[in-house]
């Protein structure tokens, strides 16, 4: 068995060299100091993709996109197809756990100062991985074609509207017309089952390259350190299994409701709001006057909201052009400011 084993790595060696990545892999440290827990965050972020394409693969098996036959295949796969309430459940929980994750390790990269040069392309793609995971649940919202998700979207394509001038060009692109349609949903399959994950897959390809040539961060500062495998690397699957307990945990006791199908002519829903990771936004925008300077609140909004995303992208640059006796306390209070104010405006929004 032993003689098996080692011919059929030499087979696999001869085409693949994988006895140069397993050495590349012995070899590679990864720095020991208090923060080192965050580093765990990034392997997770990467367990869920992979969790929400096995189960999007399950689901989309069964899935029928259309304004006649959406609610009803989700019903099905629901009620009938055996543990297809299960996958759902999954694929749900697994969605805004994995957004929730992206957060965390967005706002721990920020604040270990991870972002800094060299490393500044790495912070970037990270940024484009949170807008894709946030178009991932804004376009998945829609697809069960229920009562809330209508209106959702609706509120929400609303706002692209207010983009000056090409607003109502946007919003037709968006919607397939001027109004939340069977024709959005189908917009919507698309992007969720097949544009959002290519760019997704590309965008966590370049990341982890970027990881992989620059290291972690403070490995040069950190006087201690592991190896990447097989400590780290176990220590991480590890982990992915205690997150995925607590998913199938979650998704077995708060299975996901479908609710009512969407009726298109019917009045929304009172209390309506949208999902989590869109309710700071949503709260700060419903705390704009109607007007500003004869300007729309809304499109104020839109602009400020936009701002600080981009200099949230920038932040190498600018960081990099604060004086130095400033810098450190300057990103202290931009990081830990930005995430009580994006937790104190969720719950608001939330509670409100």
């Amino acid at each position: 068995m032993k003689e098996l084993d080692t011919a059929l790595l030499d087979w696999f060696d001869e085409r693949l060299d994988i006895r140069r990545a397993v050495e590349w892999a012995r070899h590679k440290q990864v720095p020991v100091h208090r923060g080192s827990v965050f580093y765990y965050a990034g392997g997770v972020c990467l367990f869920l993709f992979l969790l929400q394409l096995a189960s999007g693969i399950l689901l989309l098996m069964y899935y029928r996109v259309g304004a006649d036959s959406s609610y009803e295949s989700v019903r099905y796969i629901s009620s009938k197809v055996a543990f297809g309430w299960l996958v759902r459940s999954i694929h749900s929980w697994g969605a805004n756990i994995m957004i929730f994750c992206v957060f965390v390790h967005m706002f721990s990269v920020f604040l270990m100062k991870a972002f800094r040069k060299p490393r500044e392309l790495t912070w970037m793609t990270g940024c484009v991985l949170l807008g894709l995971c946030l178009a991932f649940g804004f376009s998945g919202y829609l697809l069960p074609w229920n009562e809330l998700s209508l209106f959702a979207t609706k509120v929400g394509t609303d706002i692209i509207g207010q983009v000056p001038g090409a607003g109502h060009w946007l919003l037709k692109l968006v919607r397939g017309g001027d109004e939340v349609t069977g024709a959005t949903l189908s917009r919507f399959f698309g992007l969720h089952v097949a544009i959002l994950p290519a760019l997704l897959s590309l965008a966590i390809g370049a990341h982890l390259a970027f990881v992989q040539l620059q290291g972690m961060a403070h490995a040069e500062e950190s006087p201690k350190s592991m190896p990447f495998f097989p400590n780290f690397f176990l220590r991480d699957v590890m982990l992915w299994l205690v997150v995925l307990n607590a998913v199938a945990v979650l998704a077995v006791f708060f299975p996901w409701e479908l609710g009512k199908k969407a009726e298109a002519l019917a009045s929304a829903p009172a209390g309506i709001k949208p999902e989590w990771y869109f309710l700071a936004q949503y709260q700060f925008l419903k705390l704009l006057p109607a007007r500003i300077l004869l300007i729309p609140g809304e499109l104020w909004g839109i602009i400020l909201v936009g701002a600080a995303g981009l200099l949230w992208l920038l932040t190498p640059f600018w960081d990099a052009a604060l004086p130095r006796d400033s810098k450190e306390a300057a990103v202290r209070l931009a990081g830990w400011g930005s995430l009580a104010a994006l937790i104190a405006m969720t719950l608001w929004g939330r509670w409100s």
